[in-house]
Order: C-alpha cells, then sequence, then structure tokens
C-alpha cells in the first residue's frame, strides 16, 4: 500500500490550510491579543527559516495547498522575503498569503509581492488615531494606512482588511471601515474576540459583539447578500448588490464553523496545533531535529508525523467568555 498523500482526521475532514507562524513578536501589543509586557521564546526554541521551508514543503507532499504565515507580526522576522521566494516555488502550492499588521508593508509590500506572495490580510480595527493606538498601544496608524496603499501599487489583490469589535471600543465604526473598504476595493472580515491567553484590559464577556448584531447594523444602510465563495477559512461572506467587495464574519462563538474545518496551525517553536481552541498538539520541531539529518530521512519522519497527527484533531473547539480561559497561549503564539 502506497504513502499517503492527504491528510484526513478522523472526521473525514481533509487538511488542506495551514497557518505557519514565524515569530511570536509583534510590534504592536493588541489589547485583546497580547498582554502588554510580553515575554518571548529565546531563539534556540524558534524554529529557523530553512526548518520552516522543510515542514512547508511537507505539507505541501501531504496534500496542503494553501499556507498563510502569521505572527506574532511576520514581518519582524529577518529574512522574511527569502522565506516567502523558497515557499513559493513549491510545487502543488497553490496559494501563499499572509496576516500582518500593515505597520512595515510601506517598504515591504513591493518585495513580497516580487518574492510570490499571492495576498494579504491587514489588521485594521480603528480609523481614528487615537484610538487607533489605544487598541494596539504601540502602532500608528498612519503607518498601516501607508502599508495598505503600497500593497495597492505593489499589485496585490483580494486584500482584506480584518477588524475585532469590542462594545464600547470601537462598536461606532462598523460602518466607517465598510465605507473604507468599500472606497480602496477591499475585502472586510469582521472577527469576534477569541479567549486566548490571559488579559486584564478589559472583560471579554462585556466587551463581547456577536456577528449577527454587526450584520445587522450594516444592513440598516446596505442590503447584504449571502455569497458563497469558498476560501479555505471561516468566514461567512457577504456582498452589497453592485459592488464587489465583500464583508465577512469570522464568528467562532455565535456560529461553530467547526464541522468542515480544513485547518492546523504550525506555531513559532515548531507544534502542531490541531485546532485553534484546544491544545491537541504535536511536536515537530523534534521530529526536525532528532534522527538522521539527511533530507529525505527528514522528510519522511515529518510526513509520518503529520499523518499520525490527524487523530489528535479534535471535533470542535469550545469557547466560553463566562469562564477563565482554559487556552492559556496568546493569539501572538497560536499563529494568526
Amino acid at each position: 500500500m502506497g504513502v499517503q498523500k492527504t491528510l484526513v482526521d478522523d472526521f473525514g475532514r481533509q487538511v488542506t490550510y495551514v497557518r505557519i507562524s514565524v515569530t511570536d513578536r509583534c510590534d504592536f501589543r493588541c489589547v485583546y491579543c497580547m498582554s502588554e509586557d510580553m515575554q518571548f521564546l529565546p531563539k534556540s526554541e524558534v524554529l529557523s527559516l530553512e526548518e520552516m521551508v522543510v515542514l512547508a514543503r511537507n505539507l505541501v507532499a501531504s496534500g496542503v495547498t494553501k499556507i498563510r504565515l502569521t505572527g506574532g507580526e511576520p514581518l519582524v522576522r529577518p529574512g522574511i522575503v527569502d522565506l516567502v521566494k523558497s515557499m513559493a516555488t513549491l510545487p502543488g502550492l497553490e496559494e501563499l498569503c499572509m496576516t500582518t499588521n500593515g505597520g512595515r508593508l510601506q517598504d515591504l509590500a513591493e518585495p513580497l509581492r516580487k518574492a510570490g506572495l499571492n495576498r494579504l490580510n491587514i489588521s485594521l480595527d480603528s480609523l481614528d488615531t487615537e484610538r487607533f493606538r489605544e487598541l494596539t498601544r504601540t502602532g500608528r496608524l498612519g503607518q498601516v494606512l501607508s502599508g495598505i496603499e503600497a500593497a495597492r501599487a505593489a499589485g496585490f489583490e483580494h486584500t482584506k482588511l480584518n477588524a475585532v469589535i469590542l462594545r464600547g471600543r470601537n462598536d461606532d465604526e462598523v460602518l466607517s471601515l465598510v465605507e473604507f473598504a468599500r472606497a480602496k476595493g477591499l475585502d472586510l472580515s469582521f472577527i469576534e474576540e477569541m479567549p486566548l491567553g490571559i488579559i486584564t484590559e478589559h472583560n471579554r464577556a462585556e466587551a463581547f459583539i456577536p456577528s449577527a448584531e454587526i450584520r445587522s447594523l450594516i444592513a440598516e444602510r446596505y442590503k447584504l447578500e449571502a455569497v458563497g465563495d469558498a476560501t479555505g477559512g471561516p468566514s461567512r461572506y457577504y456582498r452589497a448588490p453592485g459592488h464587489d467587495n465583500r464583508i465577512g464574519f469570522i464568528s467562532p462563538h455565535s456560529h461553530n464553523f467547526c464541522g468542515d474545518c480544513n485547518r492546523v496551525r504550525v506555531t513559532t517553536e515548531g507544534r502542531l496545533l490541531l485546532c485553534l481552541g484546544n491544545e491537541h498538539s504535536m511536536d515537530l520541531r523534534r521530529v526536525l531535529r532528532e534522527g538522521d539529518a539527511g533530507s529525505e530521512a527528514v522528510d519522511a519522519r515529518v510526513q509520518a508525523a503529520l499523518r499520525e497527527a490527524m487523530a489528535l484533531k479534535p471535533e470542535k473547539h469550545h469557547f466560553d467568555l463566562d469562564e477563565e480561559p482554559q487556552i492559556l497561549r496568546f493569539m501572538s503564539a497560536t499563529g494568526g
């Protein structure tokens, strides 16, 4: 019997989409993502760029067709353009994307595009300078807006903005963000805050706004029609008649999207996370660094580990805003 070329879990779901965190570091400190005083991994525990390429090569050989580079903030990782160039040429990889805070895109958008990056997601939670600073703690709105323009000038298509909406913080900007996205020809996804890591800056239960409430607010101004675009992600998309840009909603609390999950994540230190909301994982760094270092031997070990890990993928996640987070890792350590 030949080697299995696809990754299928015990619930019949095939994994075709992987998010790889290239760093746990970030130049922002967003209130829903990180604490203000973060402790980052020592360099020895972080996968090298070469190890990330090996993982990507074996993931693609195992049936993965889409890779998203995340963080932390991927653009703070030295050598990120070279990493993109190495991954972009992998036979069988159909799409190489990145999620970024946009703060460094002004300088890196064009090099990334030339290196082979296909698409960008850019985080943007506010269009107000002072509020943006409060939500990101260290971010500068002007740099992000310049980064968005640089991405457009570099020729990136189907760029998407991601906005986490918090009640009493930026919920009055929902329509402004929609108007901005429409004016720039960008897609936009609104994301329910995910309870990863313990934070003290705000009460997650009190700040929570369900996607349905945001959708209703938008529908007061625009008629929204559901679209069935398949992106390999959890967004449920809508479109206003006469406009091409999409408005998406990622709803880990109010709409569990686990039934058709095709995703896994690789953390900065090489831990394969089988679920965003659970700790089921496999240590791929150990697989990479132990045993015969020859490329064929490493490839065989990694692919075997990937197939074995499929049995660990749970059926669904369980998020409860009224309880202390059961997942103590922050989103920055999880991989976007």
